[in-house]
């Protein structure tokens, strides 16, 4: 067989080219997992009860308080839902070493979200 006419075979991927799959890559996504969502949570929980600060107030106050807060709960939730979607792709991204760092952005941003989101709403609120 002439071996310049011989048919030759594509290159195997190497370690470095992106394409192979990472061995840890469900770490990030998975710590992130069990930080964000007690965070989330405990923050919920908290805003839940936020309307107990002003059970003693009366008039002016209460209306403002209540007002205020008719507002931040709803951007509090969609807050959460940026969460879960900053998670979830944390999650969603190819278990390639290529995409390592950008599993990990999104892993370390959701938990972070989730405290951006429940100062938003601690200033959105008009405290007694």
């Amino acid at each position: 067989m002439n071996p310049t006419t011989a048919p030759t075979r594509a290159p195997a991927p190497t370690p470095d080219s992106g394409t192979d799959r990472h061995p840890r890559a469900f770490v990030a996504p998975l710590v992130s997992t069990l930080l964000t969502l007690p965070m989330a949570a405990v923050a919920f929980f908290f805003v839940g009860l936020a309307p107990m600060a002003c059970d003693s107030c009366g008039g002016a106050v209460s209306d403002r308080f209540d007002d205020s807060y008719k507002l931040a709960f709803p951007v509090f939730g969609f807050g959460l839902m940026v969460v879960l979607v900053v998670l979830l792709s944390a999650w969603a991204l190819p278990w390639r070493r290529g995409n390592a760092a950008a599993r990990v952005w999104p892993a370390v941003i959701a938990p972070a979200a989730v405290v951006f989101d429940f100062i938003v709403f601690h200033g959105l609120v008009d405290w007694p």
